[in-house]
């Protein structure tokens, strides 16, 4: 009977199931948002002082540039040949079947200035799509 009337016994210990459930919701946050996060596509910015790249194999392996001009026009030269016109439908497919017989072949774009951003990022992202591991951006040296 003193039981009832005195006062409690204190508890030493934590309650550790709020902690486990916050946890757990923030495990799931990030494991949804993760792959959400990695739909970006990979670009190196040039810096303002860089320097000239050189391409591998520049006899044997030469780039493939796609020319992006402020009209809207796109040209693609692959190897030695001139800047040919070309559909934007036609440059993934092109670019892919060169890359089939030469896997290590750099793809470089060369835009004109007045060029919509989100036209390069297009161009990029398809370009990523069919497979190219890298794509450079084409610019001219800092005039002094």
């Amino acid at each position: 009977m003193s039981r009832k009337h005195g006062r409690r016994k204190p508890m030493a210990e934590i309650n550790v199931v709020p902690y486990i459930d916050v946890t757990l919701v923030l495990l799931i946050i990030f494991m949804i948002t993760t792959p959400i996060l990695q739909t970006g596509v990979d670009v190196d910015l040039p810096q303002a002082e860089s320097k000239t790249v050189e391409t591998e194999g520049e006899g044997d392996n030469p780039p493939i540039v796609i020319t992006i001009k402020e009209q809207g026009l796109y040209y693609i030269k692959i190897g030695s040949q001139d800047d040919e016109p070309i559909l934007v439908e036609a440059i993934t497919a092109n670019v892919a079947a060169v890359l089939t017989n030469k896997p290590k072949t750099q793809i470089l774009i060369n835009a004109d200035r007045g060029v919509d951003y989100g036209t390069v990022v297009t161009i990029m992202a398809e370009l990523k799509n069919a497979g190219v591991p890298a794509v450079g951006l084409m610019t001219k040296p800092k005039e002094q």
